[in-house]
C-alpha cells in the first residue's frame, strides 16, 4: 500500500505521520489509527497499510511528536524491564486529554483537506493506550466521528478517572466497537460492565466482546500477540467500519 510521510500542523507544534492509501487511486473515508503506549513504528505501520487495503485512507500519528525524539521501545521489553517500563509510563502519561483532543482537532483539518479523502465522516481505532484514546475523541467529537474501535484498550471506565470513556457515552454519536482482552488489570471485568451500562444507558449502538487472548493480543510484535485474536479484530474492524463509514 502506497504510503506517504506528511507533517499535520497542531497548536503545539509540527507532528509528524504517516499517510497510508489503497493501491487503486480515488478518494476514500479517513480512519484516525492509534498506536498503542509504545507509539508509532513500523508494526503499526503495516497494520495502517492493512487498513488502507479495505479501502480507507489512514493517518498514523507520532502522538509523542512534543517530546522531540525519543528512543524507539521494544514491546518485548518494555514492560519486563523497569527502566523501559518507568520511560513508557512516564512517556504515555504527558499526554492529557486537552492535548489529545487538541491533536484530533488538527488530525481532522487535515484530514478534511487531502483529495484522498472522500468525506469528513471518519472513524477512529486504537490499541491499549490508543484504544482510550479512540473512544475520548469519538465522544468529544460527535459530530465527526461515525465509528470508533478499542482493542485491549485500558482505563476505558475507570471510576476515578474524570476523563474516562464511560462518561462521555451520552455524547458520543459513533458506532462504538470495544473488543477486550482477558484477564486484563488495564481493563477489569468492573470496568467492562460499567462501560457496557454507559452505553447502554445512552443509547449508544455498539458491541462489547472479551477475546480469548492476553492485553496486546492485536499489535504483531507484542510479546502477547495472539494470531486468531488478530484475525478476529480484523474481521470486526472491517465490519464496523463497512457499516458505519462505507468505503
Amino acid at each position: 500500500m502506497p504510503r506517504t510521510d506528511v507533517t499535520v500542523p497542531t497548536e503545539d507544534g509540527d507532528c509528524r505521520a504517516t499517510l497510508h492509501t489503497p493501491s487503486s487511486p480515488g478518494a476514500r473515508p479517513a480512519v484516525l489509527l492509534y498506536p498503542d503506549a509504545a507509539g508509532a513504528r513500523e508494526t503499526f505501520a503495516a497494520m495502517a497499510d492493512r487498513l488502507a487495503q479495505l479501502g480507507y485512507t489512514v493517518l498514523l500519528p507520532d502522538v509523542y511528536y512534543r517530546t522531540g525524539g525519543y528512543a524507539p521501545f521494544d514491546p518485548a521489553t518494555a514492560l519486563s524491564d523497569p527502566a523501559e517500563r518507568e520511560r513508557l509510563f512516564a512517556l504515555a502519561g504527558s499526554l492529557t486529554t486537552p492535548m489529545v483532543l487538541r491533536d484530533a482537532d488538527a488530525f481532522l483539518a487535515f484530514l478534511a483537506e487531502r483529495p484522498e479523502v472522500s468525506t469528513d465522516r471518519v472513524g477512529t481505532t486504537g490499541y491499549c493506550m490508543g484504544g482510550r484514546t479512540s473512544l475520548i475523541v469519538a465522544g468529544h467529537r460527535p459530530d465527526r466521528v461515525v465509528a470508533a474501535a478499542s482493542f485491549h484498550g485500558g482505563g476505558l471506565a475507570d471510576e476515578s478517572d474524570p476523563d474516562a470513556p464511560h462518561r462521555l457515552a451520552d455524547r458520543m454519536g459513533a458506532h462504538v466497537l470495544v473488543a477486550a482482552a482477558e484477564n486484563d488489570e488495564h481493563f477489569p471485568p468492573e470496568q467492562f460492565d460499567r462501560l457496557e451500562r454507559a452505553l447502554i444507558s445512552a443509547g449508544v449502538r455498539h458491541t462489547m466482546e472479551t477475546y480469548p487472548a492476553a492485553h496486546g493480543f492485536a499489535v504483531p510484535d507484542n510479546p502477547t500477540h495472539d494470531e486468531a485474536a488478530t484475525e478476529r479484530h480484523w474481521s470486526a474492524l472491517a465490519a464496523l467500519f463497512a457499516t458505519s463509514l462505507g468505503g
